[in-house]
């Protein structure tokens, strides 16, 4: 039922949008004359990978400096990719991933290769569902380069503040979900594009009446400050990128 879902909300959507897309993947044609579209590959269900399909925000070669975790602060980012960032144009063609059946509507958004290979083995149950274009903690963190902009390594501090929050919610997605739980994440997902703080205080309410132990409720409503934490199935702070 929820890939017959996926295949046609996501035709639909994708057939909706197209329009905007063809419009901003001319837009950014036009500021640089370089293609529009950013095809990176991340890490998809059973750890198959594939190319996400993206509009460039940043600056052709942007990836080569090995930074994955973007502030809105990031140099790399073009004037009109905050735009296109702020209004989540960039990620509207991800809904032809859908179509193919690489993602779904709800579910974890798909991670690289780096990020993946740090992954607990508790944190790498989140590979046992198809990724999403919106999950409980992309509405959670929808202001993700506001938190790391005035951090000293954006990777490392993603790693220590919202990593093991992300990947919390995550697998609490995993193990209580269902289509009328996916159908409220679409919700709020909508509600976030305009009132951020009332699409937290959904996500909590969603997750506490289904269980959650009260600290990630805490964190869902943003009620209690981001310190460094070490992620699920591990009792360590993450403070090298490097595989041990």
């Amino acid at each position: 039922m929820k890939r017959l879902f996926d295949l046609i909300l996501g035709g639909i959507a994708l057939c909706v949008f197209a329009p905007v897309i063809a419009i901003a993947a001319v837009l950014v044609w036009r500021q640089d004359r370089h293609w529009p579209f950013y095809t990176p590959w991340r890490v998809g269900r059973y750890g198959r990978r594939f190319r996400l399909f993206k509009l460039r925000s940043m600056i052709v070669g942007a990836d080569l400096s090995r930074v994955d975790t973007t502030t809105n602060a990031d140099p790399r980012i073009t004037r009109l990719g905050h735009r296109i960032r702020r209004y989540k144009l960039d990620e509207l063609p991800q809904f032809a991933n859908v179509v193919l059946g690489q993602m779904s509507l709800v579910g974890p958004r798909p991670n690289i290769d780096r990020e993946v290979n740090l992954y607990t083995t508790e944190e790498r149950r989140m590979l046992e569902v198809r990724p999403g274009i919106t999950d409980l903690s992309s509405i959670v963190f929808s202001d993700l380069g506001e938190i790391l902009e005035h951090t000293e390594d954006a990777n490392i501090a993603y790693n220590q503040l919202v990593r093991p929050w992300k990947s919390r919610l995550v697998l609490f997605y995993i193990d209580n979900r269902s289509f009328g739980m996916d159908l409220r994440i679409l919700w709020l997902t909508a509600v976030a594009m305009l009132d951020s703080g009332r699409a937290r205080a959904g996500v909590a309410d969603l997750i506490a009446a289904r269980g959650a132990l009260a600290d990630l409720v805490a964190i869902a409503r943003r009620d209690a400050p981001l310190a460094p934490t070490p992620p699920p199935g591990s009792d360590r702070i993450v403070t090298s990128r490097e595989i041990e």
